[in-house]
């Protein structure tokens, strides 16, 4: 649930992530079975969650390499946390990664019309500006995957949809172009490979950094259960919100609970942790063959 590393600095300890420093240039990165809903962190871990996070952002930088940079190195765990009992805790939760300046805009590719987009087209037959076609359904594949921003709040508060123009003020139009296009791009080939192992990515969240050259870098996480809609691809039909493999999970639970969505988060139930757990470990396999 939170890691206490001897002899490293804390640096921050997010909804998820507990980030340590290494040195001027590298920093340790350790995801925890923390789970957040509603930007609200739950009192009780998923377990084995962040494993199976750190293995499957891992999975996709590796794949995506060709398209664009990321943040992972190839430093030893060993190398950083000496002491061996600490290092057994972590198992495949902690990895080294480069220090980058993060851009404050979450990078989001919708796929399909779900969520806050769908509640937005609801309201106005578009998603963070961009026109949509009449008589979509709830969970309606999408003409073209879209690029719908968000600011990136401050712990506690809520990212809010913004338009493109929003980042070009954020970042110049040179930068903001970059990030949309490569967001698409590789959107776009993981949905394809994912939909070959039975799993449709409704929409996913990226974050980026540059490096000292302005270079762009994909960092923090990719395509997992926790950044992504997972839908089983044999169980899809639009008109319905889909089953996941996701934390959409957890939160169907707590739209059911008498709870206003501010902390303290309530308890769940050792059923819904089991089974979130297990919707992690089957996206893991499914995606990886691991």
């Amino acid at each position: 649930y939170q890691s206490d590393l001897s002899g490293l600095e804390l640096l921050n300890r997010g909804k998820v992530r507990d980030i340590y420093a290494v040195d001027d240039e590298t920093m340790l990165i350790v995801t925890t079975d923390r789970l957040s809903a509603f930007d609200v962190i739950l009192p009780q871990p998923i377990p084995g969650k962040g494993e199976v996070l750190t293995r499957v952002s891992s999975f996709w930088f590796r794949r995506m390499e060709k398209l664009i940079p990321n943040h992972l190195t190839d430093i030893p765990l060993e190398s950083v946390v000496t002491n061996d009992d600490e290092r057994a805790q972590l198992g495949d939760r902690a990895i080294i990664v480069r220090r980058l300046e993060p851009l404050p805009v979450e990078a989001i590719v919708r796929g399909y019309i779900i969520g806050s987009g769908w509640k937005d087209y609801q309201k106005t037959g578009q998603v963070c500006g961009i026109d949509l076609p009449a008589n979509l359904q709830l969970a309606d594949k999408l003409p073209e995957a879209i690029y719908t921003p968000s600011t990136k709040a401050a712990m506690g508060a809520h990212d809010e949809n913004v338009d493109f123009q929003h980042t070009v003020n954020l970042l110049g139009r040179e930068m903001a172009e970059q990030v949309r296009d490569a967001s698409l791009q590789i959107y776009r080939e993981a949905a394809e490979y994912a939909l070959e192992k039975g799993i449709i990515i409704a929409d996913t969240k990226f974050e980026f950094g540059l490096d000292r050259d302005g270079r762009l870098h994909i960092i923090d996480e990719a395509l997992t259960p926790d950044s992504s809609r997972f839908w089983p691809a044999d169980q899809y039909q639009p008109g319905i919100s889909p089953p996941s493999f996701d934390k959409q999970f957890v939160r169907d639970y707590l739209e059911t609970l008498d709870w206003d969505k501010t902390p303290p988060g309530p308890e769940l139930p050792q059923e819904i942790i089991d089974k979130t757990a297990e919707k992690y470990r089957e996206a893991e396999q499914r995606l990886t063959g691991k």
